[in-house]
């Protein structure tokens, strides 16, 4: 049985039980049954599912262990953290943010007007907001009239300019002044695919010298008493701990200096996000090096140990983890359409009274195939296969002649796959490769997996059933959109093995994991497909409950957010209609109701799958 690398990335937030893949958490609710339940209600297409218990968990780790680590290293600031709303601003995953994490009050971070309002409208007001990226005038003003409203909010400069701004601001306006925080220009530099965010020609921050001067233009504007944070972020997704140890001390070192400047009110150190998930399904390619626990201790003591060196009381530490918090609690459901070589199915066999001895054999072989027997009469139905072929260019077979040996030595290699499997030898594998099955979803890869189809970011994929048997088709992952990059190929290196289901007579649903991060907010509508519907599950010692759906756009919904004129559209639509010919005045009307309901449904396909 295959477990499709549960143990390796799911964190023990699923189990397979009876054969499903379910929640292990209280009542354990078997995502099967979660997904039947929710399209019983016509619902088709891919659905996404968000369970904000795997948010509350993933808080509470990230502030066990950082409280772990202060204690263990008599360590005196304090452990905050803040979502950076980049990851996912859609409102059930910010809810469930900030309120999963209202313990701890867990605060939000913004680098745009509108998720500043964002911060502004859901931030709790005893929790942090900070606010990075480029700014404007309008900018910064939002972030004093934050202050004002009651928030704790820290505008982080990314450039002296921006500096000046706050200053112009605070000169000209009776609002109250927010803290200030200055990103940090390191000369380190992180890992993996994101690690451009830091080193010496990095996007943000300011150099030795510009931070040299933002003290100076706020002792001049009599504001130094606002500046209370220093900032870096070396890279999302850190793969290796060296490189934050070294950004760690860099930055430890330049915030003590700053305090022996006369930067007194300088408190807090924000170390930004990179807390690596681990996405893989193999345990060839672990996402990081270092665990939860090595990297709380690693920062805590490394601040501890920089700031009792310089005589630096210890400064409260900050993150940013947004991956970290939110990958884990979306899982996206995709129902397979087709599987692109049931064609190959023993009932499409169309025999002859009189059939080439040829066939005749292979249809013995497929008879009497058995565990002991079943290589040789596969290198027998392989060479059949050859000679069949080269018949056929001869002209001595017809076409429904090489149907059927394509379709015998099809389900014999299958046969075979399956006797063997427990112990397949090479040549089983390499057939089993090069046999693979295409796997039509009804998703698309651009709108729900963005990352994958720009960065190779793979996902755990998985069926979530028919898990008690052993799936054994080499599987490549097509969506529906009319585009050849949409599909997830076979890698031998990290192969995929499905099921092989007829979808004629049963569904077969696949799980897409730890899709909760940056896959919705970076989504494209590639072919008009839109975010799929969306519900949050709450499950409780006893049951679970749907709540928060959010349904797909509809056809209409997704015309007029590109700027069509919908009601133009369906005007020329009915007209149309109503001046055709041939049909009756009562199938116009029922056509017409035909046409209304499908431009009131979202754009993915409506099978019985």
């Amino acid at each position: 049985m295959n477990d499709f690398g549960l143990n390796i990335w799911s964190n023990k937030n699923f189990i397979i039980e009876d054969g499903e893949i379910k929640l292990n958490y209280k009542s354990m609710p078997s995502i099967l049954e979660i997904t039947n339940k929710i399209r019983s209600q016509d619902v088709k297409g891919p659905i996404l599912l968000r369970f904000p218990h795997l948010v509350k968990r993933q808080i509470k780790t990230l502030y066990n262990y950082f409280e772990k680590a202060i204690e263990e290293n008599n360590y005196k600031g304090s452990f905050n953290a803040v979502f950076p709303l980049k990851v996912n601003q859609f409102p059930a995953a910010v809810q469930a943010v900030t309120t999963q994490g209202r313990k701890y009050n867990y605060g939000l971070e913004a680098g745009s007007k509108a998720e500043l309002i964002i911060a502004m409208s859901e931030t709790p007001q005893d929790a942090n907001i900070t606010v990075n990226g480029f700014k404007d005038e309008e900018m910064v003003t939002l972030g004093f009239i934050a202050a004002q409203s009651g928030h704790n909010i820290t505008i982080t400069i990314e450039g002296l300019n921006e500096l000046e701004t706050i200053i112009d601001v605070a000169s000209k306006s009776n609002l109250k002044i927010p803290n200030v925080g200055i990103r940090v220009r390191l000369h380190s530099a992180g890992s993996g695919i994101w690690a451009k965010s830091g080193g010496m020609d990095a996007k943000f921050g300011l150099t030795s010298t510009e931070i040299i001067e933002a003290i100076n233009l706020l002792k001049n504007a009599n504001l130094l008493h606002k500046l209370t944070m220093i900032h870096f972020h070396i890279g999302s997704q850190m793969s290796d701990i060296a490189p934050i140890k070294k950004a760690l001390r860099e930055a430890g070192n330049i915030y003590a200096e700053l305090k022996k400047m006369g930067a007194t009110a300088l408190s807090c150190i924000n170390i930004g996000g990179g807390l690596a998930v681990e996405y893989d399904q193999h345990i060839k390619a672990n996402a990081r090096n270092y665990s939860i626990d090595e990297f709380s201790s690693s920062v805590v003591f490394l601040l501890g140990e920089i700031m009792d060196a310089k005589n630096v009381s210890h400064p409260d530490i900050f993150t940013e983890s947004g991956r970290f918090v939110v990958a884990s609690h979306a899982v996206l459901i995709a129902p397979v359409l087709e599987l692109f070589s049931q064609d190959y199915q023993e009932k499409l066999l169309n025999f002859k009274s009189s059939n080439p001895p040829l066939i005749e054999e292979l249809i013995e072989l497929n008879r009497l195939l058995n565990n002991s027997n079943c290589i040789e009469y596969l290198h027998d139905a392989l060479d059949h296969m050859e000679s069949l072929f080269t018949l056929f260019d001869l002209g001595y077979i017809d076409l429904q002649d090489r149907s059927n040996a394509e379709i015998l030595v099809h389900n014999i290699i299958k046969k075979a796959l399956y006797l063997k499997s427990s112990n397949p030898t090479n040549e089983l594998e390499v057939l089993q490769t090069k046999l693979q099955e295409r796997y039509l979803i009804n998703a698309s890869i651009f709108q729900s997996l963005p990352d994958y189809w720009g960065l190779g970011q793979h996902f755990p994929v998985m069926p979530i059933h028919h898990l008690n048997t052993t799936p054994l088709r080499a599987a490549s992952l097509w969506d529906i959109t009319c585009d050849s990059d949409g599909e997830i190929d076979f890698n031998p290196e990290k192969p995929l093995y499905l099921h092989d289901i007829n979808i004629d007579e049963e569904d077969y649903f696949l799980g897409f994991f730890n899709v909760g991060a940056y896959q919705e907010t970076l989504g494209m509508n590639h072919n008009l497909f839109t975010h799929p519907n969306e519900y949050t599950i709450k499950i409780n010692d006893t049951n679970y409950e749907i709540i928060n759906e959010v349904e797909s756009q509809n056809i209409l919904e997704i015309l007029n957010s590109i700027g069509y004129q919908t009601d133009k559209i369906s005007n020329k639509l009915k007209v149309e209609l109503e001046k055709s010919e041939f049909i009756t005045e009562k199938e116009k009307s029922d056509t017409l109701a035909q046409l209304n309901k499908f431009l009131g449904q979202n754009g993915y396909l409506r099978t019985t799958n």
